[in-house]
């Protein structure tokens, strides 16, 4: 089943733990007393970059900046649609900073970037598919951005209630599977609003559901080119069901970032062109 699954060559951009650290506490998982292994941080890293490119998906670097221990995950600054780039606005201001220096690296690269008006973090919270932009929030990401982002893309944008501050970001408990024909995603119903389990469900009736064990091992914190996923290993059951929809899970081992609140899709902004 799984060669009917057709990869599709991504772009990424990400940003070497340099400076990772836990210096602050914006979330659950994240304790000031926490020491980091900056060495196996880097290692872990360079292990997803070398999946990613041993998988033909182009990975761009940018440089990070000294006293943002943070930067190292990439998915929070913009999102990037037909070359079209949505910046960030953080929530915490130990974090604003990082807005800046990529839109610098973007504007290098030759794109244009919107500023967003109301608190915004990016593909945390943003997660087109399907014709949609999921959009959550309840913890950082404002009702206000979703509607910026609509106006801005002219894509439907379709608000998600998160109701658990251990998936403060919409990437801890959803990640978008494939976005052609067959869009799906692969969600934990329990971080979301009643209601918004119920638009989950109607507009993804397919959906892959993992379990709280998977969603606490960071298991939905993943990436996915259409067939190849890249998954915490710790989220076994979730990728035994990705298996038997025809997906390949990727085990990339992140556990170091797990520290901050963070995995391999939060270390990877996909740059849509």
């Amino acid at each position: 089943m799984s060669h009917s699954r057709v990869p599709r060559p991504r772009r990424f951009l990400v940003c070497e733990p340099r400076h990772f650290a836990v210096q602050y506490a914006i979330n659950p998982w994240m304790h000031q007393d926490t020491q980091v292994d900056v060495d196996l941080a880097q290692g872990q890293w360079a292990e997803l970059i070398r999946a990613y490119r041993a998988h033909d998906h182009v990975v761009d670097s940018v440089e990070p900046v000294a006293g943002l221990p943070d930067m190292v995950f990439a998915a929070n600054s913009a999102l990037v649609v037909a070359g079209r780039v949505f910046g960030s606005l953080f929530h915490a201001p130990q974090r604003r900073p990082e807005s800046t220096a990529y839109e610098t690296w973007f504007k290098g690269a030759g794109f244009d970037v919107h500023r967003p008006e109301s608190v915004c973090e990016g593909e945390g919270d943003l997660v087109p598919v399907g014709g949609y932009v999921l959009a959550g929030t309840g913890f950082r990401t404002t009702r206000a951005a979703h509607q910026e982002v609509q106006e801005f893309f002219g894509v439907p944008t379709v608000s998600l209630q998160l109701v658990d501050p251990y998936f403060y970001h919409l990437d801890t408990a959803l990640f978008a599977l494939d976005d052609g024909p067959e869009a799906n995603i692969a969600y934990y119903p329990e971080a979301f609003s009643p209601g918004s389990r119920e638009v989950l469900r109607r507009l993804f009736p397919d959906a892959v559901i993992a379990t709280h064990e998977d969603a606490m091992a960071f298991g939905l914190n993943s990436v996915s080119d259409g067939r190849h996923v890249f998954i915490s290993p710790r989220a076994e059951a979730l990728a035994g069901r990705l298996s038997r929809h025809g997906y390949v899970p990727v085990p990339v081992d992140l556990s170091e970032f797990h520290k901050a609140g963070g995995g391999i899709k939060c270390c990877t902004q996909e740059i849509r062109s």
